[in-house]
């Protein structure tokens, strides 16, 4: 009998398991941005990573962690991958390279698994993410996120600029 392809949570949660990181499903309303989605999960922004797909010039991807307080760094990503040329590519693309929608994005699941880079900021702290799915966060240890995903921690943030 065929297995059935995994939902987003599902995929997060399969892949999590296999790399031995532990994680807290919590269901919210779906929300119109990161503060709300703090605000109804309890805590602040600066506690909810943003899961960035970054394309390279030559059309492969990475996974940029950010802290919800703050802002990519162009300049800083740019001299850690060690490559002139970085962008966040449309919805459609993100889709296409991670199997995920804007907003429900995380490395844990994803399509491919793209190299990932997590703000040093993200480090010695609980954090919640995206889990594959609109009105869904996964909660988990920033320590066991980096190690799971052998991720390369950098300072690759900014503090958000005024608008």
């Amino acid at each position: 009998m065929p297995t059935r392809p995994l939902d987003g949570r599902g995929r997060v949660a399969a892949d999590a398991a296999a790399r031995g990181i532990a994680l807290e499903f919590v269901e919210r309303t779906n929300v119109g941005s990161l503060e709300e989605a703090a605000q109804i999960l309890g805590i602040t922004p600066a506690d909810i990573v943003k899961s960035l797909v970054v394309k390279r010039h030559d059309g492969t991807f990475l996974f940029a962690e950010i802290p919800g307080d703050r802002q990519i760094s162009w300049s800083k990503l740019r001299a850690v991958v060690g490559v002139n040329k970085l962008r966040l590519p449309e919805a459609s693309v993100a889709f296409e390279a991670t199997g995920y929608e804007r907003g429900t994005i995380t490395p844990l699941g994803s399509t491919t698994a793209w190299p990932v880079y997590v703000d040093e900021r993200v480090m010695g702290r609980r954090v919640s993410m995206g889990a594959g799915e609109h009105g869904l966060s996964a909660f988990v240890e920033g320590d066991q996120l980096i190690a799971g995903l052998d991720a390369t921690v950098a300072d690759i943030s900014d503090a958000l600029s005024a608008e």
